[in-house]
């Protein structure tokens, strides 16, 4: 049996802190943690977990023991998490994600490993019919729950670890959490300006951006990548771009909007060649092009995620090194 240790001695060895680590720490402990950071004070946490105060400050005291340092700053207006406190906190918010996610796979009948994939919309319509076709070949026993919604919302349930893994186009938010993930390139997506099928300027075979000055634009918000690349081309040409008429973020209802003659409007080249979008508008043919971006697979960095490591394979990314960083 080890004798008990000092866990905030520097001199002792770091394999024999995370045995002592492993033992003090339990599930029950990360939830504590949880429930102390999103409330902000001992009495409220221990209101939501049906404990007395005195048990819980006891319990936290143990859990800062047993990391070697303190998880939380004291003050008047209660607990704030420490700059390693924060690291703890985010990593323990990942295991009762990954708990939770572990108990509704064991509940289901038979019992299977579920992947939680993000797309956006535009992503998801183009991609999910051969990402599906590519899972039952490599893993057919895996279930999949997909989660269509816009890139800020998708990153944070991926750092949250409400998702296993994400299929998108690059995007400023991700930029900003790149840190904490791995990022591997699927292939490059480009963008086509479109119009309805009668409208004047599909009939022509060479455009000048200034003729679409005056157009009525449907567009994505100011600050996204795609709005971005439209302001850059108009830029380019010595141009102001267009103010849009109608600002909207997802590009499958732009392409509705332009079929039903509402304007023009910028959206993934891919999406045009999905069925039931085939021939609902035309794209434009201008003299350069818009911006071109990745579509990549993102995933957290750090331990690997069995069910992230079937979705590679089935992506074909299995041979690779994924990287951090775009």
């Amino acid at each position: 049996m080890e004798l008990p240790i000092n866990a905030m001695d520097p001199a002792v060895d770091p394999d024999r802190r995370w045995r002592h680590l492993l033992g003090k720490l339990r599930f029950r402990h990360l939830q504590l943690l949880a429930n102390v950071h999103a409330r902000g004070s001992l009495h409220a946490a221990a209101e939501a977990m049906h404990l007395t105060q005195p048990s819980l400050s006891k319990a936290l005291a143990e859990v800062e023991a047993a990391f070697g340092f303190p998880l939380f700053e004291r003050s008047p207006r209660g607990l704030t998490a420490t700059a390693d406190g924060r690291l703890v906190l985010d990593s323990a918010t990942l295991l009762l994600a990954e708990l939770a996610h572990l108990h509704r796979s064991t509940l289901a009948q038979p019992a299977s490993a579920v992947l939680r994939l993000g797309m956006p919309s535009f992503v998801a319509q183009a991609h999910v019919p051969a990402v599906v076709a590519q899972l039952a070949a490599v893993a057919p026993l895996l279930r999949l729950q997909l989660r269509e919604a816009r890139v800020p919302a998708l990153v944070q349930a991926l750092l949250d670890g409400q998702l296993d893994a994400l299929i998108t186009s690059y995007a400023v938010e991700i930029s900003q959490a790149g840190a904490g993930l791995c990022f591997e390139k699927l292939h490059d997506s480009t963008v086509a300006v479109i119009a309805p099928p009668g409208h004047p300027l599909a009939r022509r075979a060479r455009l000048a951006w200034a003729a679409l000055l005056d157009e009525r634009w449907i567009l994505p918000d100011l600050g996204t990548t795609l709005r971005r690349w439209v302001d850059e081309v108009f830029a380019q040409s010595g141009q102001l771009a267009p103010a849009p008429w109608i600002e909207s973020s997802n590009p499958i209802t732009n392409l509705r909007l332009v079929a039903a003659g509402q304007g023009l409007s910028a959206v993934p080249a891919e999406l045009l060649s999905q069925p039931g979008f085939a021939g609902q508008v035309a794209q434009l043919a201008l003299p350069a092009r818009l911006g071109r971006g990745p579509v990549s697979l993102v995933y957290r960095s750090g331990a690997v995620n069995p069910r992230v490591a079937l979705l590679r394979q089935a992506l074909g990314l299995a041979a690779r090194e994924p990287g951090p960083g775009r």
